[in-house]
């Protein structure tokens, strides 16, 4: 894997584990989680850089559903304390 691959990965991998901590909720947080490690960890071995660009870009589908659903999650939080 290229140098540049690689800290691309790392980039995305941190940003996940990071966005997933915003979780309010502990079930969520953890769960999401243990799926981004074992996701990586199984996928660790992976060569072939087409296949390196289709997990990648999965991955950047993933960030923004978890993004989007911490956000959702806090305004619904906030929605209820306001009530």
């Amino acid at each position: 894997m290229a140098a540049s691959c690689r800290a691309q990965v790392l980039r995305l991998y941190r940003a996940l584990l990071r966005e997933s901590q915003r979780f309010t909720a502990y079930g969520y947080r953890t769960y999401a989680i243990r799926r981004i490690r074992d996701a990586f960890r199984e996928n660790k071995q992976v060569k072939d850089a087409g296949e390196i660009q289709t997990l990648v870009n999965k991955a950047r589908t993933n960030l923004e559903i978890i993004h989007r659903q911490v956000v959702r999650l806090m305004l619904f939080i906030e929605r209820r304390l306001n009530l």
